[in-house]
Protein backbone atom coordinates (compact mmCIF):
# COMPACT_ATOMS: atom_id res chain seq x y z
CA UNK A 1 0.00 0.00 0.00
CA UNK A 2 2.82 2.34 0.90
CA UNK A 3 4.62 1.58 -2.38
CA UNK A 4 1.45 2.33 -4.29
CA UNK A 5 1.07 5.68 -2.54
CA UNK A 6 4.70 6.53 -3.27
CA UNK A 7 4.14 5.61 -6.91
CA UNK A 8 1.09 7.85 -7.11
CA UNK A 9 2.98 10.70 -5.46
CA UNK A 10 5.84 10.29 -7.92
CA UNK A 11 3.48 10.46 -10.90
CA UNK A 12 1.71 13.46 -9.41
CA UNK A 13 5.02 15.23 -8.88
CA UNK A 14 6.08 14.45 -12.43
CA UNK A 15 2.81 15.74 -13.88
CA UNK A 16 3.03 18.81 -11.67
CA UNK A 17 6.56 19.43 -12.93
CA UNK A 18 5.40 19.12 -16.53
CA UNK A 19 2.59 21.56 -15.84
CA UNK A 20 4.97 24.06 -14.31
CA UNK A 21 7.33 23.62 -17.27
CA UNK A 22 4.46 24.22 -19.67
CA UNK A 23 3.56 27.38 -17.80
CA UNK A 24 7.18 28.57 -17.85
CA UNK A 25 7.39 27.79 -21.57
CA UNK A 26 5.17 30.78 -22.36
CA UNK A 27 7.57 33.30 -23.87
CA UNK A 28 7.31 36.82 -22.53
CA UNK A 29 8.53 39.29 -25.12
CA UNK A 30 10.39 42.46 -24.29
CA UNK A 31 9.77 45.62 -26.27
CA UNK A 32 13.18 45.32 -27.93
CA UNK A 33 12.43 41.74 -28.99
CA UNK A 34 9.07 42.76 -30.43
CA UNK A 35 10.60 45.58 -32.45
CA UNK A 36 13.43 43.41 -33.76
CA UNK A 37 11.08 40.58 -34.73
CA UNK A 38 8.74 42.98 -36.50
CA UNK A 39 11.61 44.52 -38.47
CA UNK A 40 12.74 41.06 -39.60
CA UNK A 41 9.29 39.78 -40.60
CA UNK A 42 7.19 42.78 -41.62
CA UNK A 43 5.89 42.39 -45.18
CA UNK A 44 5.95 46.11 -45.98
CA UNK A 45 9.61 46.26 -44.99
CA UNK A 46 10.37 43.26 -47.16
CA UNK A 47 8.78 45.06 -50.11
CA UNK A 48 10.95 48.09 -49.46
CA UNK A 49 13.98 45.81 -49.29
CA UNK A 50 13.08 44.58 -52.77
CA UNK A 51 12.88 48.20 -53.93
CA UNK A 52 16.39 48.64 -52.58
CA UNK A 53 17.53 45.59 -54.54
CA UNK A 54 15.97 47.13 -57.64
CA UNK A 55 18.07 50.28 -57.10
CA UNK A 56 21.17 48.05 -56.91
CA UNK A 57 20.26 46.51 -60.27
CA UNK A 58 19.87 50.00 -61.75
CA UNK A 59 23.33 50.91 -60.46
CA UNK A 60 24.91 47.78 -61.96
CA UNK A 61 23.18 48.44 -65.27
CA UNK A 62 24.62 51.95 -65.34
CA UNK A 63 28.12 50.75 -64.45
CA UNK A 64 28.07 48.14 -67.21
CA UNK A 65 27.30 50.82 -69.79
CA UNK A 66 31.07 51.26 -70.19
CA UNK A 67 31.49 47.68 -71.36
CA UNK A 68 31.54 46.88 -75.08
CA UNK A 69 28.49 45.40 -76.76
CA UNK A 70 29.45 42.17 -78.53
CA UNK A 71 26.95 40.51 -80.88
CA UNK A 72 27.08 37.63 -83.32
CA UNK A 73 24.93 36.92 -86.38
CA UNK A 74 24.18 33.98 -88.67
CA UNK A 75 22.35 34.09 -91.99
CA UNK A 76 21.18 31.66 -94.65
CA UNK A 77 19.52 32.64 -97.94
CA UNK A 78 18.40 30.76 -101.06
CA UNK A 79 17.96 32.07 -104.60
CA UNK A 80 15.84 30.43 -107.32
CA UNK A 81 15.44 31.37 -111.00
CA UNK A 82 17.01 34.31 -112.76
CA UNK A 83 19.47 36.28 -110.70
CA UNK A 84 22.71 38.13 -111.03
CA UNK A 85 25.78 35.97 -110.90
CA UNK A 86 29.05 37.00 -109.28
CA UNK A 87 30.34 38.14 -112.69
CA UNK A 88 27.36 40.51 -113.10
CA UNK A 89 25.47 38.49 -115.73
CA UNK A 90 21.78 37.65 -115.30
CA UNK A 91 21.42 33.88 -115.62
CA UNK A 92 19.14 31.07 -114.58
CA UNK A 93 20.62 29.54 -111.44
CA UNK A 94 19.83 28.28 -107.99
CA UNK A 95 22.18 29.43 -105.25
CA UNK A 96 22.63 29.25 -101.50
CA UNK A 97 24.47 31.83 -99.41
CA UNK A 98 25.58 31.26 -95.80
CA UNK A 99 26.93 34.16 -93.73
CA UNK A 100 28.23 34.69 -90.23
CA UNK A 101 29.49 37.76 -88.44
CA UNK A 102 30.49 39.23 -85.11
CA UNK A 103 30.60 42.91 -84.21
CA UNK A 104 31.75 44.96 -81.26
CA UNK A 105 30.69 48.47 -80.26
CA UNK A 106 32.14 50.39 -77.32
CA UNK A 107 31.56 53.97 -76.09
CA UNK A 108 34.69 56.03 -75.58
CA UNK A 109 33.19 59.44 -74.83
CA UNK A 110 29.53 60.34 -74.39
CA UNK A 111 29.69 63.81 -72.90
CA UNK A 112 30.18 62.37 -69.38
CA UNK A 113 26.67 60.91 -69.48
CA UNK A 114 27.65 57.49 -68.11
CA UNK A 115 29.74 58.66 -65.10
CA UNK A 116 27.03 61.12 -64.07
CA UNK A 117 24.37 58.46 -64.48
CA UNK A 118 26.42 56.09 -62.29
CA UNK A 119 26.70 58.80 -59.63
CA UNK A 120 22.94 59.40 -59.78
CA UNK A 121 22.21 55.68 -59.37
CA UNK A 122 24.51 55.50 -56.34
CA UNK A 123 22.61 58.37 -54.74
CA UNK A 124 19.28 56.72 -55.57
CA UNK A 125 20.49 53.58 -53.82
CA UNK A 126 21.46 55.56 -50.72
CA UNK A 127 18.05 57.25 -50.77
CA UNK A 128 16.31 53.86 -50.90
CA UNK A 129 18.35 52.73 -47.88
CA UNK A 130 17.21 55.79 -45.92
CA UNK A 131 13.63 55.19 -47.04
CA UNK A 132 13.89 51.69 -45.59
CA UNK A 133 15.34 53.11 -42.36
CA UNK A 134 12.41 55.53 -42.11
CA UNK A 135 9.96 52.65 -42.52
CA UNK A 136 11.78 50.77 -39.76
CA UNK A 137 11.49 53.79 -37.47
CA UNK A 138 7.76 54.12 -38.15
CA UNK A 139 7.28 50.43 -37.48
CA UNK A 140 9.21 50.69 -34.20
CA UNK A 141 6.92 53.49 -33.01
CA UNK A 142 3.82 51.50 -33.97
CA UNK A 143 5.08 48.43 -32.12
CA UNK A 144 5.84 50.55 -29.05
CA UNK A 145 2.30 51.94 -29.19
CA UNK A 146 0.79 48.43 -29.31
CA UNK A 147 3.12 47.27 -26.54
CA UNK A 148 2.19 50.13 -24.21
CA UNK A 149 -1.48 49.54 -24.98
CA UNK A 150 -1.10 45.99 -23.66
CA UNK A 151 0.58 47.29 -20.50
CA UNK A 152 -2.16 49.88 -20.05
CA UNK A 153 -4.91 47.28 -20.43
CA UNK A 154 -3.11 45.01 -17.98
CA UNK A 155 -3.07 47.81 -15.44
CA UNK A 156 -6.78 48.36 -15.95
CA UNK A 157 -7.19 44.63 -15.36
CA UNK A 158 -5.36 44.98 -12.03
CA UNK A 159 -7.68 47.83 -11.08
CA UNK A 160 -10.72 45.73 -11.98
CA UNK A 161 -9.42 42.85 -9.86
CA UNK A 162 -8.84 45.24 -6.98
CA UNK A 163 -12.44 46.40 -7.22
CA UNK A 164 -13.73 42.83 -7.14
CA UNK A 165 -11.53 42.01 -4.14
CA UNK A 166 -12.82 45.08 -2.29
CA UNK A 167 -16.39 44.12 -3.14
CA UNK A 168 -15.90 40.59 -1.84
CA UNK A 169 -14.36 41.94 1.34
CA UNK A 170 -17.31 44.28 1.84
CA UNK A 171 -19.80 41.48 1.14
CA UNK A 172 -18.29 39.50 4.00
CA UNK A 173 -18.30 42.50 6.31
CA UNK A 174 -21.85 43.46 5.34
CA UNK A 175 -23.07 39.92 6.00
CA UNK A 176 -21.58 40.13 9.47
CA UNK A 177 -23.18 43.53 10.02
CA UNK A 178 -26.56 42.24 8.82
CA UNK A 179 -26.31 39.28 11.17
CA UNK A 180 -25.45 41.66 13.98
CA UNK A 181 -28.44 43.82 13.11
CA UNK A 182 -26.34 46.92 12.38
CA UNK A 183 -27.50 47.39 8.76
CA UNK A 184 -30.59 46.28 6.86
CA UNK A 185 -30.52 43.29 4.48
CA UNK A 186 -31.02 45.60 1.49
CA UNK A 187 -27.45 46.87 1.86
CA UNK A 188 -26.15 43.33 1.44
CA UNK A 189 -28.12 42.99 -1.79
CA UNK A 190 -26.76 46.33 -3.00
CA UNK A 191 -23.14 45.39 -2.35
CA UNK A 192 -23.66 42.00 -4.05
CA UNK A 193 -25.11 43.82 -7.06
CA UNK A 194 -22.02 46.01 -7.15
CA UNK A 195 -19.86 42.88 -6.97
CA UNK A 196 -21.65 41.38 -9.97
CA UNK A 197 -21.21 44.63 -11.90
CA UNK A 198 -17.49 44.78 -11.11
CA UNK A 199 -17.08 41.13 -12.11
CA UNK A 200 -18.51 42.03 -15.53
CA UNK A 201 -15.99 44.86 -15.74
CA UNK A 202 -13.26 42.39 -14.80
CA UNK A 203 -14.30 40.07 -17.63
CA UNK A 204 -14.30 42.97 -20.10
CA UNK A 205 -10.87 44.07 -18.88
CA UNK A 206 -9.47 40.58 -19.40
CA UNK A 207 -10.93 40.53 -22.91
CA UNK A 208 -9.37 43.92 -23.64
CA UNK A 209 -5.97 42.54 -22.61
CA UNK A 210 -6.43 39.58 -24.95
CA UNK A 211 -7.44 41.87 -27.82
CA UNK A 212 -4.45 44.16 -27.20
CA UNK A 213 -2.12 41.14 -27.21
CA UNK A 214 -3.73 39.98 -30.44
CA UNK A 215 -3.18 43.39 -32.06
CA UNK A 216 0.47 43.32 -31.00
CA UNK A 217 0.98 39.76 -32.22
CA UNK A 218 -0.60 40.56 -35.59
CA UNK A 219 1.56 43.66 -35.97
CA UNK A 220 4.61 41.43 -35.43
CA UNK A 221 3.50 39.18 -38.32
CA UNK A 222 3.58 36.16 -36.03
CA UNK A 223 2.70 33.00 -37.91
CA UNK A 224 0.29 31.93 -35.18
CA UNK A 225 -1.10 34.29 -32.57
CA UNK A 226 -2.31 32.18 -29.66
CA UNK A 227 -2.59 32.33 -25.89
CA UNK A 228 1.10 31.48 -25.48
CA UNK A 229 2.04 35.00 -26.54
CA UNK A 230 2.67 37.48 -23.74
CA UNK A 231 4.93 40.42 -22.97
CA UNK A 232 7.20 41.41 -20.14
CA UNK A 233 5.98 43.95 -17.62
CA UNK A 234 8.83 46.36 -16.88
CA UNK A 235 8.99 48.67 -13.87
CA UNK A 236 7.05 51.54 -15.39
CA UNK A 237 7.62 53.82 -12.41
CA UNK A 238 11.34 53.86 -13.21
CA UNK A 239 10.61 54.88 -16.80
CA UNK A 240 8.34 57.67 -15.56
CA UNK A 241 10.96 58.94 -13.12
CA UNK A 242 13.70 58.84 -15.77
CA UNK A 243 11.65 60.93 -18.20
CA UNK A 244 10.19 63.46 -15.77
CA UNK A 245 13.14 65.83 -16.11
CA UNK A 246 14.50 64.78 -19.51
CA UNK A 247 12.16 66.66 -21.87
CA UNK A 248 14.32 68.84 -24.11
CA UNK A 249 13.11 71.94 -25.99
CA UNK A 250 11.97 71.23 -29.57
CA UNK A 251 14.66 73.50 -31.05
CA UNK A 252 17.45 71.45 -29.49
CA UNK A 253 15.93 68.18 -30.65
CA UNK A 254 15.37 69.49 -34.19
CA UNK A 255 18.94 70.80 -34.54
CA UNK A 256 20.16 67.30 -33.74
CA UNK A 257 17.49 65.36 -35.63
CA UNK A 258 17.95 67.24 -38.91
CA UNK A 259 21.51 65.92 -39.15
CA UNK A 260 20.68 62.22 -39.11
CA UNK A 261 16.95 61.48 -39.53
CA UNK A 262 16.45 59.17 -42.54
CA UNK A 263 13.68 61.23 -44.17
CA UNK A 264 16.05 64.23 -44.31
CA UNK A 265 18.98 62.20 -45.64
CA UNK A 266 16.71 60.56 -48.22
CA UNK A 267 15.68 63.94 -49.62
CA UNK A 268 19.31 65.12 -49.63
CA UNK A 269 20.37 62.11 -51.68
CA UNK A 270 17.45 62.52 -54.09
CA UNK A 271 18.30 66.20 -54.56
CA UNK A 272 21.94 65.40 -55.33
CA UNK A 273 20.79 62.63 -57.67
CA UNK A 274 18.62 65.06 -59.59
CA UNK A 275 21.59 67.40 -60.00
CA UNK A 276 23.52 64.52 -61.54
CA UNK A 277 20.58 63.84 -63.86
CA UNK A 278 20.88 67.44 -65.05
CA UNK A 279 24.45 66.63 -66.10
CA UNK A 280 23.14 63.53 -67.86
CA UNK A 281 20.69 65.66 -69.83
CA UNK A 282 23.39 68.23 -70.67
CA UNK A 283 25.56 65.44 -72.11
CA UNK A 284 23.26 65.53 -75.14
CA UNK A 285 24.95 68.77 -76.22
CA UNK A 286 28.34 67.06 -76.66
CA UNK A 287 29.69 64.81 -79.46
CA UNK A 288 29.86 61.07 -78.87
CA UNK A 289 32.84 58.93 -79.84
CA UNK A 290 32.45 55.17 -80.29
CA UNK A 291 34.87 52.42 -81.18
CA UNK A 292 33.64 49.63 -83.45
CA UNK A 293 35.03 46.38 -84.84
CA UNK A 294 33.49 43.56 -86.84
CA UNK A 295 34.34 40.34 -88.62
CA UNK A 296 32.18 38.62 -91.25
CA UNK A 297 32.48 35.59 -93.52
CA UNK A 298 30.32 33.57 -95.86
CA UNK A 299 29.94 30.55 -98.12
CA UNK A 300 28.33 30.78 -101.58
CA UNK A 301 27.20 27.74 -103.55
CA UNK A 302 25.59 27.75 -107.02
CA UNK A 303 23.78 24.70 -108.40
CA UNK A 304 23.86 25.82 -112.07
CA UNK A 305 26.48 24.54 -114.45
CA UNK A 306 28.94 26.41 -116.58
CA UNK A 307 31.27 29.19 -115.80
CA UNK A 308 28.85 30.74 -113.33
CA UNK A 309 28.96 27.87 -110.90
CA UNK A 310 31.01 28.49 -107.76
CA UNK A 311 32.67 25.18 -107.07
CA UNK A 312 35.15 26.34 -104.43
CA UNK A 313 35.10 24.32 -101.21
CA UNK A 314 33.80 25.63 -97.90
CA UNK A 315 37.27 25.83 -96.34
CA UNK A 316 38.65 27.66 -99.36
CA UNK A 317 35.84 30.21 -99.36
CA UNK A 318 36.09 30.61 -95.58
CA UNK A 319 39.76 31.57 -95.96
CA UNK A 320 39.10 34.00 -98.82
CA UNK A 321 35.72 35.59 -97.91
CA UNK A 322 36.63 36.87 -94.43
CA UNK A 323 36.26 40.60 -93.79
CA UNK A 324 37.65 42.53 -90.79
CA UNK A 325 36.63 46.10 -89.97
CA UNK A 326 37.97 48.39 -87.24
CA UNK A 327 36.91 51.98 -86.92
CA UNK A 328 35.74 54.95 -84.90
CA UNK A 329 32.53 56.89 -85.23
CA UNK A 330 31.94 60.45 -84.06
CA UNK A 331 28.36 61.67 -83.68
CA UNK A 332 28.02 65.46 -83.52
CA UNK A 333 24.61 66.83 -82.46
CA UNK A 334 23.50 69.65 -84.75
CA UNK A 335 19.72 69.81 -84.38
CA UNK A 336 17.53 67.34 -82.51
CA UNK A 337 14.16 69.12 -82.45
CA UNK A 338 15.05 70.78 -79.11
CA UNK A 339 14.88 67.43 -77.31
CA UNK A 340 18.11 68.00 -75.39
CA UNK A 341 17.15 71.56 -74.45
CA UNK A 342 13.77 70.42 -73.15
CA UNK A 343 15.37 67.55 -71.26
CA UNK A 344 17.69 70.03 -69.56
CA UNK A 345 14.75 72.28 -68.70
CA UNK A 346 12.86 69.33 -67.22
CA UNK A 347 15.90 68.37 -65.15
CA UNK A 348 16.16 71.92 -63.76
CA UNK A 349 12.46 71.87 -62.85
CA UNK A 350 12.96 68.55 -61.08
CA UNK A 351 15.81 70.06 -59.06
CA UNK A 352 13.56 72.92 -57.92
CA UNK A 353 10.86 70.42 -56.95
CA UNK A 354 13.38 68.39 -54.99
CA UNK A 355 14.56 71.52 -53.16
CA UNK A 356 10.95 72.31 -52.25
CA UNK A 357 10.41 68.73 -51.06
CA UNK A 358 13.56 69.02 -48.98
CA UNK A 359 12.33 72.21 -47.35
CA UNK A 360 8.89 70.74 -46.75
CA UNK A 361 10.39 67.60 -45.19
CA UNK A 362 12.38 69.73 -42.76
CA UNK A 363 9.30 71.76 -41.84
CA UNK A 364 7.28 68.59 -41.35
CA UNK A 365 9.99 67.17 -39.09
CA UNK A 366 10.01 70.34 -36.99
CA UNK A 367 6.20 70.29 -36.72
CA UNK A 368 6.28 66.66 -35.61
CA UNK A 369 8.90 67.45 -32.96
CA UNK A 370 6.90 70.45 -31.75
CA UNK A 371 3.74 68.38 -31.50
CA UNK A 372 5.60 65.59 -29.71
CA UNK A 373 7.07 68.13 -27.28
CA UNK A 374 3.75 69.74 -26.39
CA UNK A 375 2.07 66.35 -26.14
CA UNK A 376 4.82 65.19 -23.78
CA UNK A 377 4.61 68.26 -21.55
CA UNK A 378 0.80 68.07 -21.49
CA UNK A 379 0.87 64.38 -20.60
CA UNK A 380 3.45 65.13 -17.90
CA UNK A 381 1.14 67.71 -16.32
CA UNK A 382 -1.81 65.35 -16.67
CA UNK A 383 0.11 62.56 -14.96
CA UNK A 384 1.14 64.85 -12.10
CA UNK A 385 -2.47 65.94 -11.64
CA UNK A 386 -3.75 62.36 -11.83
CA UNK A 387 -1.22 61.33 -9.20
CA UNK A 388 -2.65 63.92 -6.82
CA UNK A 389 -6.16 62.80 -7.73
CA UNK A 390 -5.32 59.20 -6.81
CA UNK A 391 -3.95 60.29 -3.44
CA UNK A 392 -7.06 62.34 -2.66
CA UNK A 393 -9.56 59.74 -3.90
CA UNK A 394 -7.77 56.99 -1.97
CA UNK A 395 -8.04 58.98 1.25
CA UNK A 396 -11.71 59.63 0.52
CA UNK A 397 -12.28 55.94 -0.13
CA UNK A 398 -10.53 54.90 3.09
CA UNK A 399 -12.68 57.36 5.03
CA UNK A 400 -15.86 56.10 3.33
CA UNK A 401 -14.83 52.51 4.05
CA UNK A 402 -14.30 53.27 7.74
CA UNK A 403 -17.68 54.98 7.99
CA UNK A 404 -19.41 52.10 6.19
CA UNK A 405 -17.78 49.48 8.38
CA UNK A 406 -18.89 51.47 11.42
CA UNK A 407 -22.45 51.54 10.08
CA UNK A 408 -22.43 55.35 9.72
CA UNK A 409 -22.93 55.49 5.91
CA UNK A 410 -24.88 53.69 3.22
CA UNK A 411 -23.63 51.30 0.58
CA UNK A 412 -24.28 53.96 -2.08
CA UNK A 413 -21.82 56.35 -0.44
CA UNK A 414 -19.27 53.55 -0.19
CA UNK A 415 -19.72 52.53 -3.83
CA UNK A 416 -19.48 56.13 -4.98
CA UNK A 417 -16.15 56.61 -3.18
CA UNK A 418 -14.88 53.27 -4.50
CA UNK A 419 -15.90 54.13 -8.06
CA UNK A 420 -14.16 57.51 -7.90
CA UNK A 421 -11.06 55.80 -6.59
CA UNK A 422 -11.14 53.30 -9.45
CA UNK A 423 -11.66 56.09 -11.99
CA UNK A 424 -8.70 58.03 -10.61
CA UNK A 425 -6.52 54.91 -10.86
CA UNK A 426 -7.62 54.36 -14.47
CA UNK A 427 -6.96 58.01 -15.35
CA UNK A 428 -3.55 57.78 -13.71
CA UNK A 429 -2.71 54.66 -15.72
CA UNK A 430 -3.80 56.31 -18.95
CA UNK A 431 -1.80 59.46 -18.18
CA UNK A 432 1.23 57.39 -17.19
CA UNK A 433 1.41 55.32 -20.36
CA UNK A 434 0.57 58.29 -22.54
CA UNK A 435 3.41 60.22 -20.90
CA UNK A 436 5.84 57.35 -21.44
CA UNK A 437 4.84 57.00 -25.09
CA UNK A 438 5.15 60.74 -25.77
CA UNK A 439 8.56 61.00 -24.14
CA UNK A 440 9.79 57.91 -25.97
CA UNK A 441 8.82 59.55 -29.26
CA UNK A 442 10.82 62.63 -28.29
CA UNK A 443 13.79 60.44 -27.39
CA UNK A 444 13.42 58.71 -30.74
CA UNK A 445 13.61 62.04 -32.57
CA UNK A 446 16.73 62.77 -30.55
CA UNK A 447 18.39 59.59 -31.81
CA UNK A 448 17.76 57.29 -28.83
CA UNK A 449 16.31 53.81 -29.45
CA UNK A 450 12.93 52.94 -27.94
CA UNK A 451 13.46 51.01 -24.72
CA UNK A 452 11.55 50.48 -21.48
Amino acid sequence: MMRRNLYILAIASLLSGNYIFAQDAVKQWSLEECIQYAIEHNIDLKQKEQEQESRKVDLHTSKYSWLPALNGSLGQSFQFGRSTSKSGVIVDQNAANSTLGINLDMPLFDGLKIPNDIAARKLDLKASIENLNKAREDLSINIASYYLQVLYNKELLKIARLQVELDKEQVNKTEAMVNAGKVPLSQLYDIKAQLAKDEVTLTESQNNVNLALLDLAQSLELERSDRNFDIQTPVIEDAVADNMSSILPPENIYDHAVTFKPQIKEQQYLLESQKKMLRVAQAGYYPKLNFGASYSNGYYHSTSGGEFADTRSFSEQFKQNGQKIVGFSLSIPLFNRFQVRNSVRTARINIINRELLMENTKKTLYKEIQQAYYNATASQEKYTASDKSVTASKEAFNYAQERYNAGKSTVFEFNEAKTKYAQSLAEQAQAKYDFIFRTKILDFYNGNPIRL
